[in-house]
């Protein structure tokens, strides 16, 4: 009989997060795209797409490879965080108020999936 292996929402969140870094990383100007910035900003931004990519591949790691309880958990409160950090330092660059708010609703929307999933598996789990 196989027992269950705890967490499995927040495994998914982190397997999606992971995606998401691996297209971060592999097409760092989307970030820039995604804020209408100018061309002399384009640089920059594949910078910050790039540390996200890479940032997000080792929280996403710590959390799937995490064999304690609480290791998952840290992974998934940094994510939020994170999220939540990405969402406001971006909209304050943003220019445009349609750009703010799509940033504000993919970064926080995201950060709400990580909430989520998060407290789904303490129910399910019980930790």
């Amino acid at each position: 009989m196989s027992q269950r292996r705890p967490f499995r929402y927040s495994r998914l969140m982190s397997v999606l997060t992971a995606g998401y870094a691996v297209y971060a990383l592999a097409e760092p100007r989307h970030l820039g795209s995604a804020m209408d910035a100018g061309r002399g900003e384009l640089e920059s931004y594949d910078n910050v797409a790039r540390v996200f990519g890479v940032r997000d591949l080792v929280v996403s790691g710590v959390a799937l490879t995490g064999k304690e309880p609480a290791t998952v958990q840290a992974a998934m409160r940094i994510r939020i965080g994170l999220d939540v950090a990405d969402g406001l330092l971006l909209a304050r660059q943003a220019d445009d108020s349609g750009v703010r708010t799509k940033v504000l609703a993919v970064t926080l929307g995201w950060a709400s999936l990580n909430v989520l999933a998060l407290r789904a598996d303490r129910r399910r789990d019980r930790v």
